[in-house]
Parts: C-alpha cells; structure tokens; sequence
C-alpha cells in the first residue's frame, strides 16, 4: 500500500472522502473533487464528500471521463483508492450513455437503446416501466411513445439507468430576436468568455446532444444574459419561468436592454397580468394556482398556448411539483434551466436531470471572483449568548420551538446595530424569517421591510430607491432569496434562516456578489446563537459555500463590545 504523507484525500471504501483544510494541496485537490463528489460535512479541519452515481452521471455528462476521475483521486489521495471505490466510478460513469432514447426513422415513435442487451431486458422486466413500453423491436431497442418520454426516464434514473435523450426536439415557431452590440443606454454590450462557453455547451451546435440542461453559475454572473442569448441563437418564441413578478420585470427590462426585440412581442402572465406573446415570462407561482386540491391546475394551458421552441426554468432548484409533472410530458420542447446550486433541500436533484438535463456548465464561484467577474465576499460567523430569561423557556420547548426562540434571539439586534454602525457607508441588506424578528429590528433602526405581504409597486420603489441609494438599509423576508437585482448592495447581514437550507445560504451570499463599480469588498454577515440548532442548522447551511472555497471567521459577540 502507498502512503503519501504530504497528500490531503483519504478516500474511504463507503465512497466518502475526507479532506484535510490545513494542507497545502487543499484548494487544487477541492476543485478537482467538486467536479465528481458532493460536499456532506465541513468541519474545522476535515471536510467530507461522497461520491454519488448522481455526482458521477453529472460529470460524466459535462465531459469528464472515469480514467482522469480515478486519477486525481490517485494524484491527491494519502493512500491507494479502495478497490470497490474505483469499480463504482467505472460503473456509474460508464452507465451515463449506456441508454439511449433516439426518434425512429419518418415517425414520432421514440426508441430506447442500448448496446447491452441485458439492460433492455431488465429494464423490459420492471414494473414501473411496463406502463411507457409500447413494444419490443429487438434485442437493442425498446418502443416508447412519444409523450412518455418524461415518466420513462425519470422511472430509469432511479432503476440506476440515466438516459441520454438524443430524440431531438421541436423547433417552435420561429421569432427573431437578435442582441444589441450596445445596451439601450448606449454602452458596450457583448458575451464574457463563459457566457459564450455556457451557450455553445447548451447549443452543441444545433445537435441532438445540445438542446436540455442546467447551467449552473453564481448569482451576479449573468445567467440571464446567457438566457437571452440562447434565446437569440435558438430564433424562437420562448416561455421563461420565474420565481417572482419582480424577477419576471427584471427579465424583461434585460431583454429590451440586451436585445432588439420590440416591447409588444414581450408578455407578462403573472397574478396581475394574463398576457402570451412570442416572448412570455410568467412565475411558478400563478402555474401552480388551484382552488383547492382537488381541482384542475387552471393556468397549465399556458404549456400549450404557443408552439414554444424553448422553455427557460429561472432558479430551476426550486421547481414545484406540478411544473416537474407538466415538464415531463413536453419533453420535445428545449429545455434550459439555470440555478447558482442544484441543491434541493427535497432530494429531487435526480428529477431536475431527467426532466431538464444534465448539467451542462459549473463553474466553480472562486474561479469568477478570482478574474474580477463577481466581488469578492468574506463570510462571518458571529455567535451571540441566549439570554438567561429565555434559557429555561428554550430547554423546556419542542425542537421546532427552540430552534425559533434561538433564531430570534433579541440579543441579536444590538449585533445589527453595531455592524451597521461598523459599515455606515455600504449599502446595506438585512435579512430574516421570521416576520415579527423583522418588525422588531425596522421598529428599532427605522429601515424599510419588504415582505411577502407587500404590494409589488412598493417592493419596486424600494428596490429601486436601494439602488439609486436614496436607501442605505433595506430590510428583506425571504422573498428577496431570489432573482432580486441589487448591483450595489455590498453588506448583508442574515438575522435567521430556513432551518440547515443550503441553497438558501449560496442565494443569500448571491445578493451581494455583482462586482462593484468601486471595487470593494462584499461582507457576509450570519448572527446565530451559540450552543442552540441555531449553530447547528448554520453549520449545515454553510456547505455549499464551503464547497465553493468559502470559509467563515468566527466571530464572539463579545469582541465587537
């Protein structure tokens, strides 16, 4: 057995990794396993990841093959790779591929694939799949119809089979739409290198092998400007899904921006609007309406109201349920979803693969602040003391409750007010859960609140004030987690969270990311109470950005008397 003592990977035979942060070799060996291996735990000193067939499907499809995985495992590992480790990665990699779904020749009949017979026998054997198999052909091909196509690979994914889909798509009705060599303003407008590199990998050149998928970058990188340009390379009409109405205005003023396409050609289908035109954008939200369970899904029919040439799924981490079920049976349509993480708090990541695509481009959050492209951010950690009036009612509470009486700390707001004093210059965003922690915190500092209950007109003027910066401080909900556009916001200050969300923390982080015209510096501030789950949900939240090569400074209440 090798040993190499100066290496920071010990690579277990449970697939798990352990990572040594005090090694010098710790930032090239966490790049290299981000790419096939997902992070569970980040302690001080050892980080731990674990290899997935997800996390291997998803490199497998970005390019990476099984032979430089097993080798940067051996380039950085202490001791040799266990043996069954080493099968697996040649296993799962090599399965991603393995079946195929491909379009029979001059008909609409769909054909699943496979060189190894034995796959399409046991996958001809399964009972979840029996309902999409219209027949067998032969030994190498099963007959699909056409609007299964969705249920049979999401049936196939948990079988162990990930499909890559090579049935091709519709081309919609053509509209043109072509971006500006300057904004509407006059400036200077083109792609940046990865935005080009984003398109051409969703594109493949018009083939078959392009035309679903997932990119993945960090907030304030411009995923909507890669949408638009998909747009403009694809000359079709588009259906764009938001989390928000504010989300669905910003996209529409980037398009009118960014492109030639005229205002009439654009519509809003929202809560306030019912308008479909060749460019519609529309909120998960108002699809996902129904008057109680039992009744049909009133605004689905927008699906099918156009003969869309491509779907774009803004924040695709957080599709509901039902947009899942509609989208797996319009899988002729391109599909092209963009998030900052593919985490999902319900474990539904193996869902966004077979239903939108693979993941198509990752591009590591350091990597864009390293070359200037978002700001650089340091995250805190500031741990404040339970009260001792609120420690007997804590030990006595259910879990539930005392994770909310330690999220809401009173303590918490002298801590707010001393980094506010601290950073009186910045622009400022305080951010929380629970409601009546924000109103206590806008009684006590005088800030403006957006929560859910505020009208969309007045989140615009105060969205729109922060940024003029008419307001320093803007107090948010966590309405403002997503696609909430606040270029100059630079301080952001997390009062309380959804429980251990990690996507919740990395959109947090993301609101202070877009790189200052100044150049400073983006402070991330999260005051927890120490000793409480409210430590304990922290540690948990802070994961994806750890994997992203973020660390946080502890920070004791007490040091900033």
């Amino acid at each position: 057995m090798k040993y190499q003592p100066d290496n920071p990977l010990i690579v277990q035979s449970d697939s798990t990794i352990l990572l040594e942060v005090n090694n010098t070799k710790y930032q090239e060996a966490r790049i290299c396993i981000s790419r096939f291996s997902e992070l569970e735990k980040s302690p001080e000193h050892i980080h731990t990841y674990r290899i997935t067939p997800l996390s291997l499907w998803n490199a497998a499809s970005s390019g990476l093959d099984p032979n430089t995985i097993i080798d940067q495992l051996n380039a950085y590992s202490k001791y040799d790779v266990p043996q069954n480790v080493l099968r697996d990665i040649l296993e799962f990699t090599g399965r991603y591929g393995k079946v195929r779904l491909t379009k029979a020749d001059d008909s609409d009949v769909l054909l699943l694939h496979s060189t190894d017979p034995i796959f399409i026998e046991e996958i001809s054997h399964n009972k979840s799949a029996l309902p999409y198999i219209a027949g067998r052909k032969d030994d190498n091909h099963l007959e699909i119809k056409p609007e299964h196509r969705g249920m049979i690979k999401q049936v196939l994914i948990k079988m162990g089979f990930p499909v890559e889909d090579l049935a091709g798509y519709r081309q919609g009705t053509p509209h043109p739409i072509h971006l500006r060599a300057e904004t509407s303003a006059g400036h200077p407008f083109n792609l940046r290198h990865y935005q080009e590199d984003s398109v051409a990998c969703f594109y493949q050149a018009g083939s078959v092998r392009g035309g679903s998928g997932v990119i993945v970058l960090p907030c304030g990188a411009g995923k909507t400007i890669i949408g638009i340009a998909v747009m403009s390379q694809l000359q079709t009409q588009t259906l764009i899904l938001c989390t928000n109405i504010v989300a669905v205005r910003q996209w529409m003023d980037e398009i009118l921006d960014k492109t030639d396409i005229r205002p009439e050609d654009i519509g809003e289908y929202s809560g306030e609007k019912k308008e479909i035109k060749p460019i519609t954008i529309s909120t998960y939200q108002i699809l996902t309406y129904r008057k109680d369970k039992q009744s049909d899904f009133a605004h689905f029919h927008l699906f099918n109201s156009q003969q869309w040439g491509l779907i774009i799924y803004d924040e695709v981490h957080l599709l509901p349920a039902p947009i899942f079920r509609i989208t797996s049976s319009i899988q002729s349509t391109r599909r092209l979803g963009l998030t900052a993480t593919l985490i999902r708090e319900d474990g539904h990541e193996s869902d966004v693969f077979s239903l939108i695509g693979p993941k198509k481009q990752d591009i590591p959050w350091k990597e864009l602040e390293k070359e200037g492209w978002i700001a650089t951010a340091f995250c805190h950690e500031i741990r404040v003391p339970l009260p001792d009036h609120l420690r007997m009612q804590h030990a006595m509470a259910t879990s539930k409750t005392q994770y909310r009486i330690a999220s809401e700390n009173t303590a918490k707001i002298s801590i707010v007010q001393k980094l506010l004093e601290k950073h009186k210059n910045d622009n400022v965003l305080i951010i929380g859960q629970f409601l009546t922690q924000l109103d206590e915190i806008t009684e006590v500092i005088k800030a403006p609140l957006i929560t859910g209950s505020t009208k969309n007109e007045e989140r615009q003027r105060l969205y729109s004030e922060f940024k003029s910066g008419k307001i320093k401080i803007l107090i948010v909900s966590k309405v403002a987690n997503f696609s909430v556009d606040l270029p100059d916001a630079n301080v952001a200050i997390q009062i309380s969270g959804t429980f251990g969300s990690r996507q919740e923390e990395a959109q947090r982080l993301g609101r202070i990311l877009r790189p200052k015209k100044t150049g400073e510096h983006a402070h991330f501030y999260s005051i927890i109470t120490r000793e409480t789950a409210d430590q304990k949900y922290a540690a948990k939240r802070q994961l994806f950005l750890t994997e992203q090569g973020y660390s946080y400074e502890i920070i004791d209440s007490k040091s900033l008397e």
